[in-house]
């Protein structure tokens, strides 16, 4: 099964990014690509939803399955082909743009052409939605294109590590489960030691392998879990004072807890509750 729209390129317009072509395509053992350097001028990125395939990189055969993808920057030589015996499915774009070369860079994705999705059923949704909008209406809405591209590429920026780091992805499986739970309990103290024992790696390891999960450290974690109850427990809870809310959110002290509001959300607790209070 093959789905795909092509569309025309722009030479010229006003957006950071736009698809050339978007597809679909499973259950097509002979799904083959052989692109000579320079051939193609736009950027891809293939995800692999389930079954494998196979990508030639650096003169070496790579075997990819669900949640590997691969990145290609224009005018690169291209190889890459479907398992006979398990099919790939996969979900594809083309995509241009004059800037999203500096992009890209800025953001590591340089280093390599084949990586592991750390959450990847968001960039397939990604994926699916700006399909679904090429197929209904074309190039007709150019904004909404530019949009929904502009989300794949973002979902692949935050979320793609090289493949050769795949070695970690049991221990990041870990963290990623324990994650809602961090955040049902932000509120209590936050005990480093056990958090890290839980998820069976140091402390150490822990701090460094969540900034890679989540770009953010635990305690950053914590911090806006804890002000994001505090946030609706505010507007829910109307008559509960502020010194209780901050309590209730894991800050014995009301001075730090308006400090932290603050920096975070530009206004006071005192003062969010009466903007929506008014509204």
């Amino acid at each position: 099964m093959r789905r795909q729209r092509l569309l025309p390129t722009l030479t010229e317009h006003v957006y950071f990014c736009l698809p050339e072509s978007v597809g679909w395509y499973r259950d097509d053992p002979e799904h083959t690509v052989n692109r000579q350097e320079g051939a193609l001028n736009n950027f891809s990125i293939h995800l692999i939803v389930s079954g494998k395939g196979y990508v030639e990189a650096d003169s070496e055969l790579q075997t990819l399955e669900a949640g590997d993808a691969f990145l290609y920057f224009p005018l690169q030589q291209q190889h890459y082909y479907s398992s006979a015996d398990e099919p790939w499915e996969v979900r594809w774009v083309h995509f241009y743009g004059s800037k999203l070369k500096d992009y890209l860079l800025e953001n590591g994705l340089h280093r390599s052409h084949l990586w592991t999705i750390r959450q990847w059923k968001p960039l397939e949704q990604a994926l699916h939605e700006l399909l679904i909008e090429a197929e209904e209406n074309s190039f007709f809405q150019l904004t909404r294109l530019s949009t929904l591209t502009y989300a794949v590429i973002a979902e692949f920026v935050n979320q793609a590590v090289p493949l050769s780091a795949n070695q970690h992805a049991e221990t990041t499986d870990r963290i990623l489960q324990l994650l809602p739970l961090l955040q049902q309990e932000a509120c209590k103290p936050f005990e480093l030691d056990e958090w890290a024992r839980q998820a069976g790696i140091s402390s150490y390891y822990f701090c460094k392998l969540f900034k890679k999960v989540t770009q953010m450290t635990p305690m950053t974690f914590v911090t806006l879990s804890r002000l994001q109850m505090s946030k609706q427990w505010l507007l829910e809870k109307a008559d509960v004072p502020i010194r209780q809310i901050a309590m209730d959110a894991g800050y014995p002290s009301t001075s730090y807890f308006n400090k932290r509001f603050l920096e975070q959300e530009g206004m006071t607790p005192t003062e969010y509750r009466e903007l929506y209070r008014n509204k």
